[in-house]
């Protein structure tokens, strides 16, 4: 469909750099940009951290309430 739309001079030339960068039309470009803008978002599950205890029996390897302790085996080569 054609229409006739007044567009901010600016918008409008970045907008055609856009294209021209992307090897694509300026109405691709407006389309996308207008799909973006109207289109219902899907929405995506969030993530959901899935924590999985194990079960020990060594002591700790280092003494959590000791900070340089900690810094210093968090920066230790695997």
């Amino acid at each position: 469909m054609k229409t006739t739309l007044n567009l901010d001079d600016h918008l409008l030339r970045l907008a055609k750099e856009s294209a021209a960068e992307r090897g694509v039309t300026l109405t691709q470009v407006v389309e996308e940009a207008l799909s973006a803008a109207v289109l219902p978002r899907v929405r995506t599950a969030a993530f959901r951290l899935r924590w999985t205890p194990v079960a020990g029996d060594a002591p700790p390897r280092v003494d959590v309430a000791d900070r340089v302790a900690l810094y210093d085996r968090m920066e230790e080569p695997r």
